[in-house]
């Protein structure tokens, strides 16, 4: 992934047509930029964010962010029961212990 004013940009290769191409990730808008080199990708990568971002001014439209802060999760009504039970039990709301419980399993990964 490719980083730039916090949007993130995905990194494919076409072998045959010897292509790079990607685009905008964790975003609705399709934003895509291709490019024959790995440092041409990078710049149109920025282009395609900045491209994004001055229509959107231009047409007073709000920007998509990606990471909003929260997100849906289903887990099914048991598995809900027993985290709204345990987050009392620890004296927390359902979104801190789901928080927490998210943050130590990342943790675990690194």
């Amino acid at each position: 992934m490719m980083y730039y004013k916090d949007y993130l940009g995905s990194i494919e290769f076409d072998e045959e047509e010897r292509l790079f191409y990607g685009k905008l990730e964790f975003i609705r808008a399709l934003v895509s930029y291709e490019a024959r080199d790995a440092d041409s990708l990078a710049t149109v990568f920025h282009e395609a964010v900045d491209a994004y971002l001055a229509q959107c001014e231009a047409h007073g439209v709000k920007p998509e962010r990606p990471f909003r802060g929260s997100f849906n999760v289903q887990v099914g009504r048991q598995l809900h029961r027993d985290a709204a039970l345990a987050a009392a039990r620890a004296g927390l709301s359902l979104n801190q212990f789901v928080a927490d419980a998210v943050r130590e399993a990342l943790e675990r990964q690194r």
